[in-house]
């Protein structure tokens, strides 16, 4: 199985996008025979394998709540509508056994966070759900650098799916080193299972962006730039500073990070779904 958020659902992309999307990555896992489990909140429940129509529900219905793992227990009680975050997602999986993860890429330490404090609680998740998020890196608009810092802290490791850097999310280059790297779903199935034999908990699986929809970074980095000034000036903050930013950064690069987004999450859910085959397969399912 592999476990797939529900934010890029409900907060993630434009409708009918949405759903669209969506429904292409549960056909793209499926296609390399594994089982989509797409999560969320629905009627008072934690949902592991939302229906088609549990999705459209989703992807059409406005104030779906954005559900990070410390809103679960909130939003369940109180029977409102959860996009789960990766953080969210990881909690859900983890309690359900599902050992793999896809995304487009992780939350992390946001820049600036000396001052503020702003770091995703996807960092936290990871170093306590023994879950492989396979995923382009961390989104852009963090501090790679940083974020990096935080999960060796955390005892994550990251692991570059055929690359030696850490990917950018949008770029394949980063300019940071990655300590390990395998070339193959089996040589990652592998050490995935060394790392839980040794009690580990989450792991990344840092897979770039492919080649025809990477962006050069500093061309990422100048629209980051504009963008992030226009988020100060309307005193953008906290939990809407990655949604504005992307949304910004959709508009000022007329519509190709998005593309680049939706072609790096096909992507990752495909290395996703064989790394949970080959998982499987060593276990003798």
């Amino acid at each position: 199985m592999v476990a797939l958020e529900s934010t890029l659902i409900a907060h993630g992309l434009p409708k009918p996008r949405n759903l669209e999307v969506a429904l292409e990555l549960e056909a793209t896992v499926r296609a390399e025979g594994a089982v989509p489990a797409t999560i969320g909140l629905l009627d008072r429940e934690a949902v592991v394998g939302l229906s088609p129509g549990e999705l459209e529900r989703l992807a059409a219905a406005d104030g779906v709540a954005k559900a990070s793992s410390r809103d679960l227990g909130a939003l369940l009680a109180a029977g409102r509508a959860g996009a789960t975050t990766v953080a969210g997602t990881l909690r859900i999986a983890a309690l359900a056994g599902v050992r793999v993860l896809a995304t487009g890429g992780i939350g992390g330490v946001h820049r600036g966070a000396e001052h503020t404090l702003d770091i995703s609680a996807d960092l936290t998740e990871l170093s306590l759900a023994a879950v492989a998020v396979v995923c382009a890196g961390a989104k852009s608009v963090l501090d790679l650098a940083r974020t990096l810092e935080a999960l060796e802290t955390l005892g994550v490791p990251v692991i570059g799916y055929g690359v030696d850097e850490f990917p950018a999310f949008y770029s394949r280059e980063s300019g940071l080193p990655l300590e390990h790297r395998v070339e193959t779903p089996e040589q990652a199935a592998g050490m995935m299972e060394a790392h839980w034999a040794l009690d580990g908990a989450g792991l990344v699986l840092a897979n770039p962006p492919p080649d025809s929809h990477a962006l050069p970074s500093a061309q990422v980095e100048s629209w980051l730039g504009r963008a992030a000034d226009a988020a100060r000036a309307e005193g953008i903050a906290g939990k809407a500073i990655t949604p504005y930013l992307l949304d910004r950064l959709a508009g000022i690069s007329k519509g190709r990070t998005v593309e680049t987004n939706i072609a790096l999450l096909a992507d990752n859910a495909r290395l996703a779904a064989r790394v949970a085959v080959a998982l499987a397969s060593r276990r003798g399912a």
